[in-house]
Formats: structure tokens, sequence, C-alpha cells
């Protein structure tokens, strides 16, 4: 299921005896005549603190695309492209 891990310490895979023995106690836990019910939970974590280095954010209302306008963006980033290439090429 993708599960990982960003810790600099961890193992960079699990190894495939952990996996069996973890398939095996679940099959004695939650198996049934029909098979083994598979359920999971999704849960999401992000850790993050601020660094004087990082960039700060352009004052409000100084963008130059309105979000209700990104169902254009492709449209608008040709525009912009060509643009650009005109004011290169003078």
């Amino acid at each position: 299921m993708s599960e990982s891990n960003a810790a600099r310490n961890r193992l960079a895979h699990l190894p495939r005896d952990n996996l069996l023995a973890a398939a095996s106690i679940y099959k004695e836990m939650y198996g049934d005549e029909k098979g083994i019910p598979a359920t999971f939970q999704i849960i999401y974590f992000l850790g993050w603190k601020p660094d004087p280095s990082q960039p700060k954010p352009l004052e409000r209302g100084s963008g130059e695309i309105s979000i209700k306008d990104l169902h254009r963006l492709d449209e608008i980033v040709k525009k912009v492209h060509k643009n650009d290439k005109e004011r290169t090429d003078k």
C-alpha cells in the first residue's frame, strides 16, 4: 500500500520474512472460511518547521493568475511562454 517512513535511519525495505510472518498472524487472527478480510486505515502526517532561509510568501493579491482561471492553465502557460519568447527575440 506504499507505506513510507521519512526517518533517516529507517530500513530501505521490509524484509520478506516480516511480511510472511505478518500475513500468517493476520490470517490466524482474522481469517475465516471465506478467506482473509482486508481492511485498512489511511493516516496522514506532515511534519514541518519554519526556517529563516525559507522563502517568504508574496503579498496577498500580488499573484498574476487567479485561481478561478486554473481550468485554463494550459492556455495561460502557452501565452506566457509566447510573450517571453517575443521579449527575448527583440
